[in-house]
């Protein structure tokens, strides 16, 4: 598979990563096992890698503050720090329960300030451009983010096993650009199509990878949505608004410019 690097813009940072994880434990912030959390954490970061996701700075930062923490709750009882030895705003556990309880307060608040705003636009609403839905069935509300789909590509590609195919180490089978083509042409005949139904007959983990960024970059051109009617629910792939002209923002548009290198990726065959 060529290179093809995607740099998702809504992509949010390790603290919202955190946050998905103890919401899918259906923890409180203050019960959650730091253990168990770094583990998972680590783990979304060997995903993101094997997809080829850049990963900013501030997610490795994370990733080993919490090996750290890791690290100190394995040691033995008699070699932990006591709390007399440790004062609780030098202890990293602390520290980052601290961030993520500020954080959780920030999140909300702006929830709230969302609601507020859609609640004037009721009062006094803007007046849309014409706008039609492309065809599709009732749609649920609710947006995937990048957590639900990194950890709904992770499944898949579990069912590989951790060793590559020969072949896919020799045959570079599907290219990025065959994949957009693909999804583009399957969510215009059928309106949408589950995550599940998307990965159904992927034959290796090279095409899970290259129908995954196909997705990704098709969500940030906003031609596709990714939907859930429920908390980490099944994900429902979507044709995004179009207008009646017919175009939208991204492929199509005689002023769209790839920023990643859809043209640039190679082709075998």
């Amino acid at each position: 598979m060529a290179e093809y690097k995607v740099k998702f813009e809504v992509f949010e940072g390790p603290l919202d990563l955190l946050l998905y994880l103890i919401k899918k434990e259906e923890v409180s912030i203050y019960e959650v096992n730091l253990t168990t959390l770094a583990t998972q954490f680590i783990e979304y970061i060997d995903t993101m890698r094997l997809l080829d996701l850049e990963i900013a700075g501030e997610f490795l930062v994370m990733a080993s503050t919490l090996m750290y923490i890791k690290s100190r709750e394995l040691l033995p009882v008699d070699q932990q720090a006591q709390p007399e030895e440790e004062d609780e705003g030098e202890d990293p556990r602390w520290e980052l329960i601290r961030q993520l309880v500020e954080y959780k307060k920030f999140k909300d608040a702006a929830a709230q300030l969302q609601t507020l705003e859609a609640r004037q636009e009721d009062v006094f609403p803007r007046v849309p451009a014409k706008l039609e839905f492309a065809p599709t069935e009732s749609r649920p509300r609710q947006d995937a983010s990048i957590f639900d789909l990194v950890n709904a590509v992770s499944a898949v590609l579990k069912r590989f096993g951790q060793r590559e195919e020969p072949r896919d180490i020799f045959e570079d089978k599907w290219s990025v650009s065959e994949k957009i083509e693909y999804l583009l042409r399957i969510t215009e005949e059928r309106g949408s199509i589950t995550f599940s139904e998307l990965f159904e007959n992927v034959t290796s983990r090279s095409e899970v990878v290259v129908t995954f960024l196909a997705l990704l970059e098709l969500i940030r051109l906003k031609q596709l949505t990714a939907e859930q009617a429920e908390a980490f629910g099944e994900i429902r792939i979507c044709r995004a608004l179009v207008d009646v002209a017919g175009q939208s923002a991204g492929i199509g548009n005689p002023e769209f410019q790839p920023r990643t290198p859809l043209s640039g990726t190679d082709e075998h065959g």
